[in-house]
């Protein structure tokens, strides 16, 4: 039986992270109980290593096993970093575990977009965001090519939502990018940029956030509970 608000845990490695999936889920999936579980050291600690290391990994899985045990009906790693430990987690616990950004790859290789653009504004999201949508194409489109394109804006970091759209528009405009039917946000901190840039690009934007929201809400809401709150 699913609970009318159901406990969807998420573990974030940056504050920024957990600010905008908390204001994204009441938006998008309000019904939802969240509980936000916050190691500001994960990031940094991967990077003073090279990489996740059995140590980070074994950590990770811990945080994962302590909001398990405490009724998570569903886990969200906003980190895209971790993103392999949730392949470990999927096999130990039987509930959701996503990804920080899967729903939203997902939902854009099942669309009709032919050419999708992700943009970034670090330079380590572009590849891994590209890896992580290639390596669903065989299960969820592969009947259909797709063709990517990527461009990177520093100058969007921290920026204004409006001025980070533009440095993001205006980067993805010199790569070649302005036909794109579909633009990825690789990272949540874009998420604030994200209605700014469909106005200027006219096409669908997607948000990490937003489709991992939406992906949940699909599986845990009750049959009839409203999409949005009111």
């Amino acid at each position: 039986m699913i609970e009318p608000q159901p406990l969807v845990a998420m573990i974030h490695a940056v504050p920024t992270a957990h600010r905008i999936a908390e204001e994204t889920f009441a938006q998008e999936f309000p019904q939802a109980t969240v509980w936000n579980v916050l190691d500001d050291r994960l990031l940094d600690d991967a990077r003073d290593a090279g990489g996740l290391t059995d140590a980070l990994r074994r950590r990770m899985l811990r945080l994962i096993g302590h909001v398990m045990d405490g009724g998570a009906q569903a886990l969200l790693l906003t980190c895209s970093s971790y993103g392999e430990v949730v392949d470990t987690a999927r096999t130990l616990w039987n509930v959701p575990v996503l990804k920080s950004d899967e729903a939203m790859f997902k939902a854009a290789l099942a669309g009709p977009y032919g050419r999708i653009a992700v943009v970034a504004s670090t330079p380590p999201a572009v590849p891994a965001a590209v890896a992580q949508l290639e390596a669903l194409v065989p299960a969820v489109r592969p009947d259909r090519p797709v063709d990517i394109v990527t461009a990177l804006s520093e100058e969007a970091a921290g920026a204004r939502p409006e001025e980070a759209a533009r440095h993001l528009a205006d980067a993805l405009r010199a790569a070649g990018g302005a036909d794109a039917d579909a633009v990825l946000l690789a990272q949540y901190s874009l998420t604030p940029a994200r209605d700014a840039l469909a106005d200027l690009l006219g096409v669908p934007v997607l948000d990490g956030a937003g489709a991992a929201a939406r992906e949940l809400r699909g599986l845990l809401a009750p049959a009839g509970a409203p999409a949005v709150a009111s």
